[in-house]
């Protein structure tokens, strides 16, 4: 996926505002989204990019002087996090949780009152190898209305290569 792509698929879901934030992308990777995301924030924001993989955090091309990265090296599920986060990005990551509810409801927890959770996923309810608990927009809408969610607007979708039914974009907030 291109970085503009992911930029377009993010870009409602991130408040414009000139306050500086702080986000946490869960399942990083190598930062495709991260970088998008940090494309969007205000100068002195800082992002925490969480992954498994050290390699690919490590691998993470930075170029975003204005925005600070940290890189964690942890299975995002077990990590608590700070209540000054003002939104977590999970894109393509949430379809790799086996108690979805939770994790959201714990997120939920963590976040700012006006915090927002961004979900990029495929739009597929069938599982496979690569993605063990899919997480389609009508599944999506049930397991954030479990998690205590009272908004999820679907912000934009994509075509993808890997799945047929392509992509889309969410944000969950009060």
């Amino acid at each position: 996926m291109d970085l503009s792509v992911a930029v377009r698929l993010i870009r409602k879901g991130v408040p414009q505002t000139k306050s500086i934030q702080h986000w946490v992308d869960l399942g990083a990777g190598t930062g495709l989204f991260t970088r998008a995301l940090a494309s969007l924030l205000p100068p002195h924001s800082t992002i925490t990019a969480v992954d498994k993989d050290k390699d690919a955090l490590r691998s993470i091309p930075w170029d975003q002087p204005n925005v600070l990265l940290n890189q964690v090296d942890a299975d995002y599920s077990t990590i608590d996090f700070r209540k000054s986060t003002h939104g977590f990005l999970l894109a393509n990551s949430l379809h790799f949780c086996s108690d979805p509810v939770t994790l959201l409801n714990k997120l939920k927890q963590s976040m700012l009152p006006a915090g927002r959770v961004i979900i990029i996923e495929y739009s597929s309810a069938i599982p496979n190898a690569w993605v063990p608990y899919p997480v389609s927009f009508e599944k999506l809408n049930e397991i954030a209305a479990a998690a205590g969610f009272r908004n999820i607007e679907l912000m934009e979708t994509a075509n993808s290569k890997y799945q047929a039914g392509g992509m889309y974009a969410a944000v969950l907030f009060d």
